[in-house]
C-alpha cells in the first residue's frame, strides 16, 4: 500500500522546490517537492477510497518514512471529522507526537488532532498529560491541538470549562522562554480574543507582564479597539 501511495506523491516531484523547502524548514529530512495543494487532492481522493483501517495503516506508513510531504499526507488521511471508529486515528496521532520536530509537521497533525478532540472531549485528559513532558513540540501540541475551544461564539458550559481548563495549561507554559511555547500561548489567547474577549483580558492582567514582549503584543492584537 505504501509504495503505491508514495509513488503517487513522487510524481508530483519538483527539485527546486524541494531545495527552497530544504532551506526553509531547515530539518534534515527527505523533501519532494511537492506543494500542499496537491497534497490535499491526493489524500482527499485516499480517504474516498479506503476503510478506516486503512487509512489509518497507510498514514501510519507514510509517517514512517520520514519524508516531508509523506508526513503531511499521514497527518491529513486523519484531518477529518468523523471518522468512526477513531480510537487507532488517536491512538497513532499520539504516537506520533515524540516525533515532532518542525512547527509545519507538527501543526498538521495538530489539525488532524483538534478533530479528534472535538469528536471526544474526553480525551483533554489525555492532552493533559502532554503539557508535563520534556519534550517541547508535545507540550505545544497541547495548545495548537486544542484551538477549537477558541471558535465557538455560543460555547456550552462543557465548553467554557475546557476553554477554562486550557487556559490554566497556557498559564503554567508562561514561564517558559521557548519562543514556539511564547507564539503557542499568544496564538490561543489572539484567537480566543475574536469570541471571548473578557477571558482573554483577565488572562493578560494575570500573566501579560511575565510572558515575552512579543507573545504579549501578538495575544492583544484584536482587543486594541476594545480596550481604547
Amino acid at each position: 500500500m505504501l509504495t503505491e501511495h508514495l509513488d503517487q506523491i513522487k510524481a508530483h516531484a519538483d527539485l527546486e522546490r524541494a531545495k527552497g523547502m530544504a532551506a526553509y524548514h531547515k530539518m534534515s529530512r527527505v523533501y519532494i517537492g511537492v506543494s500542499n495543494p496537491v497534497i490535499n487532492d491526493l489524500t482527499k481522493s485516499w480517504r474516498q477510497s479506503l476503510s478506516v483501517d486503512d487509512r489509518v495503516t497507510l498514514a501510519e506508513e507514510l509517517w514512517k518514512t520520514d519524508i516531508y510531504e509523506a508526513r503531511l499526507a499521514a497527518a491529513k488521511l486523519l484531518t477529518q471529522a468523523r471518522i468512526r471508529p477513531d480510537e487507532g486515528a488517536w491512538a497513532l496521532l499520539q504516537s506520533w507526537l515524540v516525533d515532532f520536530d518542525s512547527w509545519a509537521i507538527a501543526d498538521h497533525a495538530c489539525m488532524a488532532a483538534q478533530k479528534r478532540l472535538t469528536a471526544d472531549p474526553t480525551r483533554l485528559d489525555q492532552v493533559q498529560e502532554w503539557t508535563q513532558s520534556e519534550h517541547m513540540w508535545t507540550r505545544r501540541a497541547a495548545l495548537v491541538a486544542t484551538l477549537p475551544w477558541t471558535k465557538q461564539n455560543h460555547p456550552s458550559e462543557a465548553d467554557l470549562e475546557h476553554r477554562d481548563r486550557i487556559l490554566g495549561w497556557a498559564a503554567s507554559y508562561v514561564p517558559d522562554r521557548d519562543w514556539f511555547i511564547q507564539k503557542a500561548i499568544a496564538w490561543w489567547l489572539r484567537e480566543l480574543s475574536k469570541h471571548d474577549a473578557q477571558r482573554v483580558i483577565d488572562f493578560l492582567d494575570q500573566h501579560g507582564e511575565a510572558m515575552k514582549p512579543f507573545a504579549r503584543k501578538e495575544a492583544f492584537r484584536f482587543l486594541k479597539n476594545q480596550l481604547e
